[in-house]
């Protein structure tokens, strides 16, 4: 007994630093994995990323939206954060905005604000509102940390419950699979589609966050009711990471009104620009 006591110790006074709180959500989680430890993966990988897959130029149609969109919505998320006292959440984000030449229809954004349009996206996204659709749900997913809850899982699964420390060392490339596939970029072990739990989370902040910076939430359920219509054999990339069903599209319809608000409250001035 008396060396079991130290350990729950260590154990409950690690959950209990762990744990945090969901912004405009409140949920409870605990992320095992330490925030420095996500970002050294987040920028080692995505560097990695862009060398193998150039960005777009900067004078490319695409781009520029995605970067007015993202520019947007990332100032909505200051500001919100900012307004609840919360800014420490995004002490180690250092925004930016690319978009690769490949027709998956794919997105994502890493800890730390790096996010990545694949071109194939844009045909989908039609215009502004549709972009932001997806840019807000990806800054949804990392700034509810979603991404370090799936590879605590993950790690646990894949790794039969060896520390972080040791896996990284004896392990790296299967860590480093799992931190990728944890933010639905493809690798050797595939791609990890998010919880219900998480793509309902990522809804509600998403649609909040874009209609805050004054794109119409009205867009998402349009835009995921799309996408599912495309499921099938062979469903989009994004689909894959991101499941959507007739409850999902239900659940988005059910916080419209409260997403509404933040865009009356924008005046809902932004007039989408089409591709």
């Amino acid at each position: 007994m008396r060396k079991t006591f130290p350990l729950l110790t260590v154990i409950f006074a690690m959950l209990f630093v762990s744990c945090s709180t969901v912004p405009l959500t409140n949920r409870k989680q605990v992320n095992l994995l330490p925030s420095s430890i996500m970002m050294e993966m987040s920028l080692t990988s995505y560097g990695e990323f862009l060398k193998e897959n150039p960005p777009l130029p900067d004078d490319d149609k695409n781009v520029q939206m995605v970067r007015k969109v993202g520019g947007d919505i990332s100032a909505a998320v200051n500001e919100f954060l900012k307004e609840n006292n919360l800014e420490k959440r995004l002490d180690d984000f250092d925004w930016e905005f690319n978009m690769v030449n490949d027709e998956t229809i794919n997105a994502w954004c890493m800890p730390g604000g790096k996010i990545v349009f694949y071109s194939g996206i844009m045909p989908v996204c039609e215009d502004e509102n549709g972009v932001a659709v997806v840019m807000g749900h990806e800054i949804a997913h990392a700034l509810a940390r979603h991404g370090n809850e799936r590879m605590s899982q993950q790690l646990a699964v894949q790794l039969g419950g060896m520390t972080l420390a040791v896996a990284m060392q004896e392990k790296p490339e299967m860590t480093q699979q799992i931190f990728l596939a944890s933010y639905g970029i493809g690798s050797t072990l595939g791609t990890l589609a998010y919880s219900r739990k998480h793509e309902y989370e990522a809804d509600k902040i998403g649609m909040i966050l874009m209609a805050k910076a004054g794109y119409d939430p009205n867009t998402a359920v349009a835009f995921w009711e799309k996408m599912s219509a495309a499921g099938g054999p062979n469903p989009p990339e994004l689909l894959s990471t991101h499941p959507s069903d007739e409850k999902r599209i239900k659940a988005m319809r059910d916080n419209l009104p409260e997403a509404m608000k933040y865009y009356s409250g924008k005046g809902g001035k932004k007039k989408p620009v089409r591709l």
